[in-house]
């Protein structure tokens, strides 16, 4: 089955830190929200280029050693290999959906929170 939504109105309505919310067999969309003054915290993915689109709030990303203004509708592509980090800056929460290709998390995982997120070794299966 194909993804169809409104992804803007699925992002806004996102109140989870992480949710799977599509995986297909070469990439996946996960919709994230940051608190005021939370980060997904630094990462590389070996394997797995990844999209960002940012709908609401304001922060930075640092991408191997450069910072970028976010804003709604600032977009990042970050290719596989690449260190980076989502520091939300502003007052409101910062939400986005990103795409990872291939797919990075389990299909329909969701994370209440970055500690769930950090609690959860899930991740280990795909970085083999």
């Amino acid at each position: 089955m194909p993804y169809f939504s409104n992804i803007e109105l699925a992002t806004l309505a996102n109140e989870n830190f992480r949710t799977v919310i599509y995986t297909a067999e070469h990439s996946q969309i996960v919709l994230m929200s940051l608190q005021p003054g939370e980060e997904i915290g630094v990462e590389t993915h070996a394997k797995n280029d990844q999209f960002f689109r940012f709908e609401q709030g304001t922060g930075k990303a640092v991408i191997a050693g450069h910072e970028y203004a976010i804003e709604n509708g600032t977009a990042i592509l970050v290719p596989a290999g690449m260190e980076h980090n989502i520091i939300n800056t502003g007052q409101e929460k910062l939400k986005m959906y990103t795409i990872y290709a291939p797919a990075h998390h389990i299909d329909k995982r969701v994370h209440v929170t970055k500690v769930d997120a950090e609690k959860d070794a899930e991740d280990e299966a795909f970085e083999s």
